[in-house]
């Protein structure tokens, strides 16, 4: 079922359901992490400078959306990309970033700039979304 081409009412909610999903800054970082091959939570953790259980928690709701696998080896978890598909929709994502720039960034309900909503600005220099 098409997101753009559907009339269905449903294609758009599972569309705004998937971005909705992605629109989380930590939850990029774990998948840019993860678009270089499988990792364990605490390899995202020394990566990513996140606590623990901050890393477990996107990684359950990226499992739970369909786009992160686990692997259990031992005792150990190992997560990765579901679908490659996603890399390339990060990857169109950045090069919507790169026309849009700065429109999206100073966007008064989502931009970085915003102070109300307590987000962070980003450095610019290394924000992409997949390597």
């Amino acid at each position: 079922m098409p997101l753009t081409t559907s009339p269905s009412d449903l294609a758009l909610t599972r569309g705004a359901s998937l971005f909705h999903g992605l629109a989380e800054r930590n939850r990029l970082a774990i998948l840019r992490e993860l678009a270089g091959g499988e990792r364990r939570v605490v390899d995202l953790t020394v990566a990513l400078g996140m606590p623990q259980g901050t890393v477990s928690g996107h990684l359950a709701c990226l499992r739970e959306c369909g786009l992160v696998l686990a692997r259990p080896e031992g005792r150990q978890m190992f997560y990765s990309i579901a679908h490659p598909e996603l890399m390339e929709l990060l990857g169109a994502a950045e090069q919507l970033l790169a026309l849009t720039g700065e429109a999206v960034e100073l966007c008064p309900n989502f931009g970085t700039t915003s102070t109300a909503r307590g987000t962070q600005p980003t450095t610019g220099a290394d924000d992409t979304l997949a390597p």
